[in-house]
């Protein structure tokens, strides 16, 4: 049997110390450009491969930041998309490896009773108001950086990446309401995530600001038992029933959106002459279907992923905790599902 080259192997074939070639691979300390290339040219001809986990074991860290989701069964969206090449994209930069985290609460329990995320520190996505996976790692001191408002407990101590719903909430609403609807159905996210409230607050306010008054059942939130698209359809075919005079929805997502088209068309509606439609996205995978084009409020999902990757690797490297806060803003890209309301009777 052939016997596993070492790490001594390629210290004495390269005529330098053990540790020298532990700094190599580990880049922990400067290592002169002649004795690195030294000693990667002679790793390679031994085809010696370091230990990843003892490495990891021995400098306390792994090069690998993870990303926390909650989704529905993992389709990704647009937003989803675009986030991910803006976390990646910083990773290539500054050699990090990226652990996609989309496991149910159900089997991450029966994970986390066996071991822990092998990861330096972690991006978390979509927080709820009372959210287990930052409680998790700030009870582990594992650096954390949160995309959306932390829960109000946190949100003086934690580092997060937002956008400005409250204020963007308020721009559609207002857009809307210039274009002269008046009977608008607002399909949230669902009720325990933090952006829901930014959203309604801003919603609210700009409602309140020109004096109309607010009938409460047209913020509906998800379900987190319905995906996105059947929430969209199942509450607008519902919704429009029960009141013909709504002439606009605002959704959380291009997926709810779609179901939202969906129930347009099997109600005979035309998007937009009889019904316009918003949606908080950063466009869609499900354009074929979405026509006419769909009016966003783009999230900007690349610049969130990049500036919160950024972060979280500053805070990573640093000997004291950063607490830090970034807000991107959503802008309004009008399309072709919004037209204005001449007679609204």
């Amino acid at each position: 049997m052939r016997r596993m080259i070492t790490m001594y192997d390629v210290a004495k074939a390269a005529g330098v110390s053990k540790s020298t070639v532990s700094n190599v691979f580990s880049q922990k300390r400067p290592i002169s450009k002649e004795v690195r290339e030294r000693v990667l040219d002679i790793a390679k001809q031994l085809n010696y491969k370091p230990n990843y986990m003892a490495r990891s074991l021995a400098i306390k860290e792994t090069g690998i930041i993870g990303l926390s989701l909650i989704g529905e069964k993992i389709k990704f969206s647009q937003f989803h998309l675009s986030f991910m090449n803006g976390v990646l994209n910083e990773c290539y930069k500054q050699g990090y490896r990226l652990l996609v985290n989309t496991l149910s609460e159900e089997y991450k329990h029966q994970v986390s009773n066996v071991a822990s995320d092998p990861v330096d520190g972690e991006i978390i996505l979509a927080p709820s108001k009372n959210d287990s996976r930052i409680r998790e790692k700030e009870a582990n001191n594992i650096p954390l950086v949160v995309i959306g408002k932390p829960p109000e407990e946190f949100e003086d101590k934690l580092s997060y990446v937002d956008n400005n719903n409250s204020q963007a909430a308020a721009q559609v609403a207002e857009y809307l309401l210039e274009m002269g609807h008046e009977n608008i159905l607002f399909l949230n996210a669902p009720k325990i995530r933090t952006v829901s409230g930014e959203r309604e607050k801003g919603y609210m306010e700009a409602l309140e600001k020109i004096g109309m008054k607010h009938n409460q059942q047209t913020i509906l939130y998800r379900s987190e038992k319905l995906t996105s698209i059947d929430f969209g359809f199942k509450t607008t075919v519902k919704m429009l029933t029960d009141n013909p005079r709504i002439t606009a929805v605002v959704t959380d997502n291009d997926k709810v959106a779609l179901g939202v088209y969906r129930a347009a068309k099997g109600m005979g509606l035309s998007i937009p002459n009889d019904l316009s439609v918003v949606a908080f996205s950063d466009g869609s995978m499900f354009s074929p279907e979405l026509t006419p084009p769909l009016t966003c409020m783009r999230l900007n999902g690349e610049v969130l992923g990049s500036e919160s990757t950024k972060l979280l690797l500053e805070q990573i490297k640093a000997e004291h905790k950063i607490m830090k806060r970034i807000i991107v803003p959503i802008e309004l890209e009008e399309r072709g599902s919004t037209a204005r309301v001449e007679n609204n009777t």
